[in-house]
């Protein structure tokens, strides 16, 4: 959608010069849209956010994973202009969110993570009410369309499946045709199925020019997904980069997995040349080492004391791998 100059002018400069550049260069671009310096937000007794800094460019898909209670809800919030940090500065779009906060929520667009509107409201009067909060929207019609959901304009939202009313919220967000778009634990409760046909609709966001500001608890999806992904943990951010070059920083660990049909002792394991440690899931083994031994050496210690087993693979470090080594296995409350 092109906007028109004389609607541009109502806005302030710097959100301005931003609009101008994105008429003019719908590409990934190198300039920041969300920029957060040295941000702090304390409770009683809490840490919540304890001096975090980073940036989102223009037209990528950054996203932010962390264990329960690390204060990734607590960023996002500050910078949506939800809540107020206690120090530190954050500008999304050049305004700040919680100064400008009128002007920016015409530029973008939230999907929040517990969202509820009244089970009688049809689909189409709902985004039809949602559009007419801003100054300008999209063709609430194409939007559906563009959801695959043109035929369920007339249709209550109760009667919706969970991966239809998760479609219904995303359209709620795009309504005001927003340069970013916050999407907060968007599959959730999905069968993968819907996941996968969420993550199509997020890449298909961010195809559109916008800037796509995604948090997740599955590391699958951060790692198809996002450019970059940002770890917090404990009120800070404890890693930042590209997921391959996240990952890349345990590609000298790697993983065979197998199934035993007899007895083993893990023992002969753990002493195979390579391998730095043995976990055990009832018959399931999963030995970890260094790749250029690791597999020879399971494979040779297995057949020369004649231990059965079956289902053998290797597998690479994945996201969840660096996620787990960074913030630790136990539970979060």
């Amino acid at each position: 959608m092109v906007i028109e100059l004389s609607a541009i002018r109502q806005y302030p400069l710097p959100l301005r010069n931003l609009i101008m550049n994105n008429q003019a260069d719908t590409g990934n671009g190198v300039d920041a849209v969300i920029e957060v310096e040295d941000v702090h937000k304390h409770y009683p007794g809490v840490r919540a956010v304890d001096g975090i800094s980073f940036t989102v460019q223009r037209g990528e898909i950054f996203g932010m994973v962390g264990p329960n209670g690390a204060g990734k809800s607590t960023t996002i919030e500050c910078i949506e202009g939800l809540r107020s940090p206690d120090n530190g500065h954050i500008r999304v779009l050049g305004l700040d969110p919680c100064q400008d906060s009128y002007a920016l929520r015409e530029h973008i667009g939230i999907q929040f993570q517990t969202a509820a509107l009244p089970a009688r409201i049809k689909v189409q009067e709902a985004l039809d009410l949602f559009a007419a909060f801003y100054r300008q929207s999209v063709d609430t019609r194409s939007l559906l369309a563009q959801m695959g959901l043109a035929d369920k304009g007339n249709a209550y939202l109760a009667k919706l499946s969970g991966g239809q009313r998760q479609r219904i919220f995303i359209a709620l967000a795009l309504v005001n045709n927003p340069h970013v778009v916050f999407l907060d634990e968007l599959t959730t409760g999905l069968d993968p199925q819907s996941r996968r046909t969420m993550w199509d609709m997020v890449l298909d966001i961010r195809r559109q020019g916008k800037t796509v500001f995604l948090t997740t608890h599955f590391m699958e999806e951060a790692e198809r997904l996002c450019d970059r992904v940002a770890i917090m943990d404990h009120g800070t951010i404890v890693a930042l980069d590209t997921p391959a070059n996240l990952i890349a920083l345990l590609t000298t660990e790697s993983r065979v997995t197998f199934t035993l049909t007899g007895p083993c002792d893990e023992a002969l394991l753990q002493s195979a040349p390579g391998v730095t440690r043995v976990e055990r899931m009832g018959q399931r083994m999963v030995v970890y080492g260094a790749k250029e031994q690791l597999l020879s050496g399971v494979v040779n210690a297995l057949e020369s004391h004649r231990v059965p087993f079956t289902d053998l693979r290797t597998e690479q470090p994945t996201l969840e791998d660096v996620f787990l080594a960074l913030t630790g296995r136990e539970m979060r409350d």
